[in-house]
């Protein structure tokens, strides 16, 4: 059973949200391309926990569409007044994809209003180059993809895959999702993007990547908040898999050196959409930690 669904206010557009429980808000927060739907399977168990809050970023899921960049600042405008506008206070996270660098950049700026971070496939600093950009093996087209897609402006090679080929939706995402969906569900991933001039949201993210220290001012505010999340006591909880998309061992590894007050659960398995894949795992790895915060 799904929750309460509702829209509200934000700079003039609509922002799409879905919450339901009560107590201490766990405020969900997806990556590209997916929405708030995607963590239905486990809502009703973090509901059971506190207030669990799932987003649409705009241009995902059903918030609105609105004629504008769609750069990684503007979500993490609209992400924040959202926070402001609902008043959440005392807020645990949930964040995965760029929701981890619009959550990690969130809680960097306001650690009095985080009690606790879960996060996993995150961003969780700069890649130095693109050798540091995971793949799974010398056959992985991934990264080269991932490399087309930043190439070019509107009209460009990146435009064309992602916007014109809806390359991101048709052959990346049912392979990060690593379980087959029936088709009404699959549903609420494509429904988004049938037009080609919704698709400049996913078209955007992956030229934001930071990597190699382009573009100059995500990799600048990454790497920001990548020390201050760090060095903070805000209580972390990582969930990871060895056979993730994003997140892998070395990353692991660096930041057991890097970040403070973290608890580590690895996986069975997961790819990258684990609160599709691994729902019993997840939820028992956020709850065994939340009760302790």
């Amino acid at each position: 059973m799904r929750g309460i669904l509702a829209f509200i206010d934000i700079f003039g557009q609509k922002m799409h949200y879905e919450e339901q429980g009560n107590g201490k808000p766990v405020l969900m927060v997806h990556g590209n391309p997916s929405s708030g739907y995607s963590f239905r399977k486990v809502m009703p168990s973090i509901a059971k926990l506190g207030r669990a809050i799932a987003i649409d970023h705009m241009g995902f899921g059903e918030s609105g569409k609105p004629n504008i960049e769609y750069s990684y600042f503007q979500h993490t405008a609209f992400f924040e007044e959202f926070i402001d506008r609902m008043a959440l206070r005392d807020i645990t996270l949930i964040i995965q994809d760029w929701g981890s660098a619009i959550g990690f950049d969130y809680a960097a700026r306001h650690q009095n209003n985080v009690r606790g971070i879960m996060f996993y496939e995150s961003i969780i600093k700069p890649y130095a180059s693109w050798d540091e950009f995971p793949k799974s093996d010398l056959n992985d087209p991934t990264r080269s993809l991932f490399q087309q897609m930043r190439m070019g402006d509107k009209g460009g090679p990146g435009w064309r895959l992602n916007v014109d080929q809806n390359i991101f939706i048709t052959q990346l995402l049912p392979n990060l999702l690593d379980v087959k969906l029936p088709d009404d569900q699959m549903e609420h991933y494509r429904a988004p993007f049938r037009k080609p001039e919704w698709r400049i949201p996913i078209w955007r993210f992956p030229k934001e990547i930071p990597i190699a220290d382009e573009p100059a001012d995500v990799c600048a505010t990454v790497a920001s908040y990548s020390k201050v999340i760090g060095g903070s006591n805000i209580p972390k909880l990582l969930i990871w898999s060895s056979s993730g998309a994003t997140l892998v061992e070395e990353h692991v590894e660096w930041l057991k050196q890097n970040f403070r007050c973290l608890t580590i659960v690895q996986l069975a398995s997961g790819v990258h959409f684990f609160q599709e894949s691994n729902v019993d795992e997840f939820v028992q790895a956020f709850a065994d930690w939340f009760v302790k915060l």
